[in-house]
């Protein structure tokens, strides 16, 4: 089995209160790459509560954003797959979302795993490198046009760190 994750296609980081570099346009290309993968799609969703620009990722980046039950917490709309699993997160990397990886990858269940998603630079990477680090020898793909970051120099920035540690870029 193949699964594609995407990550983070939330409404403030696309056209909100913090939006990523050229979001609005790769929209579009990842609601078809959604609508026509085969497999899994599972997602991520930044959450936040109205504490937190108390947080130490509050306090580092003091914009309040993603913050549940919110229009900006909602993925963008033709995102969302039905019946497909979210994973809320309160931070860049999703812990249960590895565990879940690592869960089908020790079955047999999954031959490779692809990342889309929003911002690159930040929560892609970090979730990508931790599939990494707990799934070795597991195909890991990033689709870069299906990404956006905060800006163009770190979308590159990101690519070549994921290319430096194996990762398939396509």
């Amino acid at each position: 089995m193949k699964v594609l994750v995407v990550i983070d296609c939330q409404n403030d980081f696309i056209d909100g209160t913090l939006p990523a570099f050229k979001a609005v346009s790769m929209i579009e290309y990842l609601k078809n790459k959604i609508k026509n993968f085969k497999q899994e799609v599972v997602y991520t969703m930044d959450t936040h509560d109205e504490n937190y620009l108390n947080t130490t990722e509050g306090k580092n980046l003091p914009v309040k954003h993603c913050i549940k039950n919110t229009d900006g917490w909602k993925l963008r709309e033709g995102i969302y797959k039905e019946n497909c699993k979210i994973f809320e997160k309160n931070s860049f990397g999703c812990i249960e979302l590895v565990k879940y990886l690592e869960k089908l990858y020790n079955q047999k269940k999954l031959e490779s795993v692809e990342f889309t998603g929003i911002c690159t630079d930040i929560c892609v990477i970090t979730n990508v490198l931790l599939t990494k680090a707990h799934l070795p020898e597991l195909e890991i793909i990033v689709d870069s046009k299906a990404c956006s970051a905060v800006t163009e120099k770190t979308q590159l920035e990101a690519i070549d760190i994921m290319k430096m540690c194996q990762i398939k870029i396509i």
